[in-house]
């Protein structure tokens, strides 16, 4: 089934939930009203769904190839990728200083959505790509920037991010690779680098790798690293490309999924050293480092509601053509799936989460571009406090919710989903990898308990819940019983949110572990109750305003009632499992698993 960005909806968050007048409004955005950001959308789509998402099952069945120390990509990869860069959407949310299009995050999530809904392994490389941008325009030296962030905003050029070493996942404090100091001010980089994405292609003139590393007089632990710039090919001062530099790639992984973005061990120094630049200050290189990480994780999140978007629409199409069993109104006529009740149970549980996920997103997205851009300081930290709060989030909820829905459509397909050739199963397969890596559902669960709401003693996430009941209050004032319904469920659950942020931030000090050990629980309260208030909001919106479709208003409205009948209520139950589970999970020891 062929993939159709939904632009009707996206506009439809963009302009009644996310609120993109404000953000147009801002400086550097006055010139992108919304006709012009419609015309971007429908620009994206086009590339997506006309070049892109044909070549998603190609990858599939056609992986990158490694050989020798190179990587073919996907046939039909490098045409599409020259496409995307020409076209300049690696650049549509920098700045245009850097030869970026300068568009709000708002539109670039937007584009970035169908991009990973049509193609989750070639919008990666764009995703890192993204990253290393960001942290170089952050971080790095105005010669750097200029050497490097163009050709990469260009797309010329593509970005990595080498983090993770064999000893070392998740525990950066780890870290072997070794950076030594020469003559010439630049560095010999010596060290092996796992599970670099994108780490060796053909699709692309030069690959930058940014790497962490310590230096010889580096303290121990995370304030020791520091951060470089290592291309594959060597720079000139001129900007051009000279001899090929001492990293190789010694070998991809084989997947479970996103089989055709390579995933690569990078060998760096296998003779004299790679040549790399510092980024920045000697060790600040972790700092530097979650510029790009939680660009990433951001990014992470989009691509789970890209992913559960595609599998819904393959899913909706199949079960509108799939005709098995009787009428239950008492016809007898054999009817297509989506008829059946529990199948529409299960469509509206996709279509649901993919459009609250979405809403939260674009929420979110719109926030950085207030604490950007604003020129009120109260406003910008405000809006900063909000995105760094939705983040984990984000990342968690959306990713886990993505493996959900795509499990969804392979039992709608029922039989056939487990057959290859549907390709309901690839999206689960894909999907699967999501929660994993930017940071597990656990990591990101840790950073929302312990940075997002103990390190202010829950005042952030209570102010963030005052708001929620600002929206169950217009609900109240609305006569139609839906609203009332959505009332009575979000009150329910932004109760049940509020009870679990008082519990994290009493026990937390005292009783870390019991608290830690439901901090997943935590996370996915907060999805639910978060993406329930955007649910929420878009009722209100669809019930007053003009939509141009009163068809796409009432389904709107339904969408949102089914939210709270069946999803908001998990709130209450996963705020019990939070404050009741943890004890017994402390308790039990390693012997006894």
């Amino acid at each position: 089934m062929s993939y159709r960005a939904p632009i009707k909806d996206m506009l439809f968050t963009m302009r009644h939930v996310a609120g993109i007048d404000r953000v147009t409004s801002l400086p550097n955005f006055e010139e992108f009203d919304l006709e012009t950001i419609e015309a971007v959308l429908e620009e994206s789509a086009k590339l997506c769904e006309q070049e892109i998402a044909p070549l998603n099952a190609v990858g599939d069945r056609e992986p990158s190839r490694w050989s020798d120390g190179s990587v073919v990509a996907t046939p039909g990869f490098q045409r599409a990728f020259q496409l995307f860069a020409d076209g300049g959407w690696q650049g549509l949310g920098h700045p245009q200083a850097f030869g970026g299009q300068g568009l709000p995050k708002l539109v670039a999530s937007a584009c970035s959505e169908m991009l990973q809904a049509s193609n989750v392994s070639f919008g990666l490389c764009p995703m890192l790509t993204d990253g290393a941008i960001e942290a170089l325009i952050t971080a790095a030296s105005p010669e750097l920037r200029e050497k490097y962030a163009q050709p990469l905003i260009m797309g010329k050029w593509t970005g990595t991010m080498n983090l993770t070493e064999p000893q070392a996942g998740s525990d950066l404090a780890a870290v072997r690779t070794r950076a030594e100091p020469h003559a010439d001010g630049s560095y010999r980089v010596f060290g092996t680098k796992i599970f670099i994405t994108w780490g060796e292609h053909d699709m692309a003139q030069n690959i930058v790798h940014l790497v962490l590393a310590r230096l010889p007089d580096a303290p121990p632990g995370v304030k020791g690293i520091s951060l470089f710039v290592v291309p594959k090919f060597l720079v000139s001062e001129d900007g051009s490309l000279g001899a090929r530099n001492d990293v190789q790639c010694v070998s991809i992984e084989h997947k479970l999924g996103i089989k055709a973005s390579p995933t690569a061990v990078l060998q760096f120094g296998c003779a004299d050293g790679a040549v790399g630049e510092l980024v920045g200050e000697a060790h600040q290189g972790l700092k530097y480092m979650f510029i790009m990480m939680n660009a990433a994780r951001f990014a992470v999140g989009m691509q789970g509601i890209g992913v559960a978007d595609r599998a819904y629409q393959q899913a909706l199409a199949f079960a509108r053509e799939r005709v098995q069993g009787r009428d239950l109104s008492g016809t007898g006529e054999p009817v297509a799936i989506v008829q059946h009740p529990d199948v529409k149970r299960m469509l509206l549980t996709m279509k649901a989460v993919t459009e609250s996920g979405r809403a939260l997103a674009y929420v979110a997205a719109a926030a950085s571009d207030l604490a950007h851009h604003s020129g009120d300081e109260s406003v910008r930290q405000e809006n900063q406090s909000l995105y760094e709060f939705l983040v984990p989030v984000i990342k968690g909820h959306c990713t886990e919710m993505s493996v959900e829905i795509a499990s969804l459509g392979v039992q709608i397909h029922g039989g056939m989903g487990f057959i290859e050739e549907t390709g309901a199963a690839q999206h689960y397969r894909d999907a699967r990898i999501l929660p994993i890596y930017e940071g597990t559902t656990a990591i990101q669960a840790n950073d929302f308990v312990g940075r997002k709401t103990m390190r202010d003693g829950g005042v952030f996430a209570i102010a963030v819940c005052t708001r929620i009941a600002a929206t169950e209050r217009e609900l109240a004032e609305h006569a139609h019983p839906d609203c009332q319904s959505m009332r009575l469920a979000l009150q329910a659950g932004r109760r049940a949110f509020e009870a679990a942020i008082e519990f994290v931030v009493s026990e937390g000090s005292t009783r870390p572990a019991v608290v830690y050990a439901g901090a997943v629980h935590y996370l996915r309260l907060a999805g639910i109750v978060l993406c329930g208030w955007q649910m929420a909001r878009s009722m209100l919106a669809a019930m007053s305003c003009d939509a141009g479709d009163s068809g796409f208003s009432v389904s709107k409205v339904a969408t949102a009632l089914f939210y709270a009948e069946t999803l908001l209520p998990q709130s209450q139950a996963l705020a019990t499992a939070l404050m009741g589970g943890g004890t017994t999970v402390e308790r039990v020891t390693a012997e006894m698993l």
